[in-house]
């Protein structure tokens, strides 16, 4: 049975439906966030799960997948058969052959049972099919003042399309009912980087450019494409990780104190430093970016195949690492460089923010030692914590001898709550109501005015890939991801 917990807020009976509900990403995130809040205790209403396919399906099979599916990869010490089973029963599968009044006949009859519900519609589909979806909800009559959409990512592969893709969810959905999720800014140490900042005074009166050298951002990832081929050789690094993840991490790290934790004051802040983001030109798209794939190698002793291996398309000139050196043109960071890295085939997995803290401006001990600067480290995974790296003296009476030292809050040692997974805390978000951690249109057209200067000035100077191998820090022999300082010997040069 669901756990008996102290939630005590009353959610309003809602319908999710989720298009692409026999997916992938329906497997791997949607399912198993939803079951995991459904044996915590904290689905306090009554709800329904429709899987919208367009395959012929049945829904006993469809039931004996997810069964082995959650069994398998739910991480739940205590997790039953008879719990499934109990999820289950709130689980539908329909199918919808095509977008269409015709096509959705069935759901709406489902959904005609529960007219008090709020519909929650979830697009697990290529961006493409948004808009005849919503055209089709429309025509069909589903969609009311009370509906909500959640969109993921691409939201389109330029300015252009991004918009045309919005123009049409917005003929069937008000901007106040879409909610364009990025999981990132459902992790646990991205919500505390907001405590941290703005509830600490010792970090909040030392956040500009007076005290702060650069900030450093990176999402390494050692798997390859693997089931994203398609997807992944039309937008490369650049589209499928700086243009939401990373940008959205630079917003919650350089936005200025929103007046409240309202969605529209926090996406109003972030929304500034979007803006504020210093345009690529020819000249800086040279000596500020890099771009490079990867080519055979080994991770962890097993030999791995090239990218082109991996796709089969022995031509492409798409990037699987980038790594840019950008600035928020404001008062509070100017001049402090942030630098944004991303990989595949890395060394290995990690995802951080480094805040690299200036020297002291006068040196009083005699030792020999280099005075290393202050780091503030926040792992975002897969070991969730933060560090702040200090100045200590080494214990004994030989002088004022010091090494850099770690305080650590290990998030795991810490608490003995379990962490709730990002798509955990943004789906219950959606069903609150909550817009904060989601992207507003305004947000997304200013990332791909800022995006857009790389990829024309990249096409307008002809830039190419540097090759690294896989398995290593990227391209330059592994200086540019491998020296956590990021001082790298290719950028001193220049």
């Amino acid at each position: 049975m669901p756990k008996a917990k102290k939630y005590t807020e009353k959610f309003k009976n809602f319908n999710l439906i989720i298009f692409g509900g026999t997916g992938d990403l329906a497997y791997r995130k949607i399912y198993p966030a939803i079951y995991q809040r459904f044996i915590d205790g904290q689905l306090t209403c009554n709800y329904n799960i429709i899987a919208i396919t367009r395959k012929e399906n049945h829904q006993d099979i469809f039931n004996k997948e997810m069964e082995s599916f959650l069994s398998q990869n739910v991480k739940e010490s205590n997790i039953s058969k008879n719990e499934i089973s109990l999820f289950m029963k709130n689980v539908h599968l329909i199918r919808a052959k095509e977008a269409s009044a015709e096509g959705y006949k069935d759901l709406k009859s489902f959904l005609a049972k529960f007219k008090a519900y709020q519909n929650i519609f979830y697009f697990s589909t290529p961006s493409s099919a948004f808009g005849p979806i919503s055209k089709a909800l429309k025509v069909s009559r589903l969609v009311n003042s009370e509906s909500k959409v959640v969109i993921e990512k691409p939201l389109g592969h330029n300015l252009e399309s991004s918009i045309s893709i919005n123009d049409d969810i917005i003929e069937t959905f008000s901007e106040s009912q879409i909610y364009r999720i990025d999981h990132y800014l459902g992790k646990e140490t991205v919500q505390n980087l907001m405590v941290l900042r703005f509830a600490n005074n010792l970090f909040e009166r030392a956040w500009d450019s007076e005290h702060i050298d650069s900030i450093q951002i990176t999402v390494a990832e050692s798997l390859g494409v693997e089931k994203r081929a398609g997807y992944y050789d039309q937008s490369g690094a650049l589209l499928d990780m700086v243009q939401n993840h990373l940008l959205q991490l630079l917003c919650l790290v350089a936005m200025e104190p929103p007046m409240a934790l309202k969605a529209t004051e926090v996406r109003n802040e972030k929304l500034k430093v979007l803006r504020s983001l210093r345009p690529f030109t020819k000249d800086s798209i040279r000596t500020e970016s890099i771009k490079g794939q990867y080519t055979r190698g080994n991770i962890e002793g097993q030999k791995v195949n090239s990218y082109l291996e991996d796709i089969e398309k022995y031509e492409s000139k798409t990037e699987t690492f980038v790594a840019i050196k950008t600035y928020v043109d404001n008062w509070r960071w100017k001049n402090v460089p942030f630098y944004l890295r991303t990989g595949k085939r890395m060394k290995k997995r990690y995802s951080e923010i480094v805040i690299n803290f200036k020297q002291v401006k006068h040196n009083i001990f005699p030792s020999k030692e280099k005075m290393n600067n202050n780091k503030l480290i926040i792992r975002l995974q897969p070991e969730e914590r933060i560090e702040l790296i200090q100045m200590t003296k080494i214990p004994g009476p030989g002088g004022y001898r010091y090494k850099p030292i770690a305080l650590k809050l290990d998030y795991v040692d810490s608490f003995e709550e379990r962490f709730p997974g990002a798509y955990e805390r943004l789906i219950i978000d959606v069903i609150r109501g909550n817009q904060t951690l989601f992207m507003s249109q305004d947000e997304l057209v200013a990332a791909w005015t800022w995006i857009e200067t790389i990829t024309s000035n990249w096409k307008n100077t002809n830039t190419k890939n540097v090759l690294y191998e896989a398995g290593s820090w990227g391209p330059g022999d592994g200086v540019l991801m491998k020296d956590e300082s990021w001082v790298t010997k290719t950028w001193k040069k220049k």
